[in-house]
């Protein structure tokens, strides 16, 4: 089943739908960035004409199960900059609590592109495959990923893969970056003492090209951990084209247990 099938009940009009969404499901939970775009697309249904997406910040509140209630609200909309809420509601509480930021395009008057990716990652046609047959079922389900850095890397709590959606899709550029930024696990689990799950808690994105295309359906993504202590780390995430150009960068506070 595509991801648009699993999109097209969500009106975002406050309706409770049923998604069909076994494929995307960690644990008993809709996988983040999935939940993520259930969120998006209610603000993109209910409110049309939309600019394009800049930003936005997402909490996990609770498990998003298959039957939600999306429910969109404008917070303003100016002349350039449109601000939208959406809530995920699960048995009438919120599990998913969500800000987007859409905002026109106006003449530059800063411009400082962002530096390629360092170090360079192994190519991708000669990277190694992962996780064939492993992980989560949304991974198991939905991804190719292959090894784009050497095994162990230098020790550091970073986590970094080559990934592409298996079989293509059929969303719009925006929406596929806000499903793929997600799918890497916290870097804090390069540092963990002993086995124990880690938990995505919130998520904050800029979208630094929200049209952005790759080369063959291939994305370098990375997770990294800049502080871990006392159950929880705060991790920086950035994703690549398949030519080294940073298409959108995140922050998230993760939960560490075990």
């Amino acid at each position: 089943m595509s991801i648009s099938a699993m999109l097209e009940p969500i009106a975002g009009r406050g309706e409770t739908v049923t998604l069909p969404a076994d494929e995307w499901m960690q644990g008993r939970t809709l996988y983040g960035g999935a939940s993520a775009l259930v969120a998006y697309t209610a603000a993109i249904r209910a409110f049309p004409d939309l600019p394009p997406l800049r930003s936005a910040q997402v909490a996990f509140v609770a498990p998003v199960g298959a039957e939600v209630t999306p429910q969109a609200k404008l917070i303003r909309q100016g002349r350039n900059v449109t601000q939208v809420q959406v809530d995920l509601l699960v048995d009438g509480s919120p599990a998913l609590t969500s800000f987007w930021l859409f905002g026109a395009g106006r003449e530059a008057n800063a411009v400082h592109p962002a530096a390629p990716v360092e170090p360079a990652p192994i190519p991708v046609d000669e990277a190694e495959p992962l996780m064939e047959g492993k992980g989560p079922a949304f991974i198991q389900n939905n991804y190719e990923l292959r090894r784009a850095a050497p095994s162990g890397g230098d020790g550091g709590p970073v986590v970094r893969r080559w990934l592409r959606l298996k079989g293509g899709d059929d969303l719009d550029p925006t929406s596929r970056l806000i499903l793929i930024g997600d799918t890497m696990p916290p870097g804090a689990m390069r540092a963990m003492q002993r086995p124990g799950p880690v938990s995505s808690m919130n998520w904050a994105i800029n979208l630094l090209d929200p049209m952005a295309q790759t080369r063959d359906g291939w994305w370098l993504a990375e997770t990294a951990s800049d502080h871990a202590d006392h159950g929880y780390s705060s991790e920086r995430l950035r994703l690549w084209d398949a030519d080294g150009r940073l298409v959108m960068i995140g922050q998230q506070a993760a939960a560490v247990f075990g």
